[in-house]
């Protein structure tokens, strides 16, 4: 018989990954230090350590280790979920913020013997905390559309956005209008704001490697400093400055 939920952590180098996989449990993923990328067929999650990764059972996915990383996961069995999450727990790929609350958990989690019942109790708290989630900024959808999938390929490619939307409709073989109407429909988000969080995504991997605020914002073709804290405040909530020293968002 399986136990309900198992706990662990790993280190990881800078590079590294998780090839494409899968678990019979859900997966909870924290990293205690760097960052991580999640992809899975819906799309990318950039994971600091402000943010926490949740994978159901079954989901395929891989994981991408920006940074060296200390990861914290907790594995839960679907029979577990089923009878100790809340009704409107999210039955999907999410990545959400670590309140100060959770992250104590997570601590008491690490230091407990998975079979004692207190670690029972912390995990089932844990999944509690997780139910109110909302979905965290990092996250890029992805489009399954052909013609939409050409337009994001193209765009990621111009991290700077030098291509206008003409160019970019024009290069992907497709129209303005199409490419306009198609974004909303396949990621729920407008094709020049996906472009934008897809700009802003870029720079927080870039930002977590350490690179000065000033270089990544020239990086990414911001015409300032101040420019480049403007746009990721509207996509963030938060600014450069406040991201590298790990705010909660």
């Amino acid at each position: 018989m399986h136990h309900p939920f198992n706990i662990h952590r790993i280190t990881k180098p800078r590079g590294s990954a998780l090839p494409l996989h899968s678990h019979d449990e859900a997966q909870l993923t924290y990293a205690a230090s760097g960052m991580i990328q999640l992809h899975t067929d819906k799309g990318v999650w950039l994971v600091p350590p402000q943010l926490v990764a949740w994978i159901p059972a079954g989901v395929p996915h891989r994981l991408d280790i920006m940074t060296d990383a200390e990861l914290w996961m907790v594995n839960c069995q679907p029979s577990a979920i089923a009878t100790w999450a809340p009704s409107n727990f999210p039955d999907r790929v999410f990545a959400s913020t670590v309140t100060p609350l959770l992250r104590s958990l997570l601590v008491a989690a690490m230091e407990e013997d998975h079979v004692t019942e207190r670690a029972e109790l912390v995990v089932r708290l844990v999944l509690l905390e997780l139910s109110a989630v909302s979905d965290a900024p990092t996250y890029l959808p992805l489009p399954k559309n052909p013609v939409a999938k050409r337009v994001a390929e193209i765009a990621l490619g111009d991290r700077c956005n030098r291509m206008d939307l003409n160019e970019l409709a024009s290069r992907a073989a497709t129209s303005v209008r199409t490419a306009s109407r198609l974004f909303p429909r396949e990621t729920g988000m407008t094709l020049k704001a996906w472009r934008q969080r897809a700009r802003i995504v870029g720079t927080m991997e870039q930002l977590a490697q350490g690179k000065a605020i000033a270089d990544v914002a020239s990086d990414a073709g911001f015409s300032s400093t101040a420019s480049f804290s403007c746009a990721f405040r509207q996509v963030t909530s938060t600014t450069p400055g406040a991201f590298v020293c790990h705010p909660q968002y």
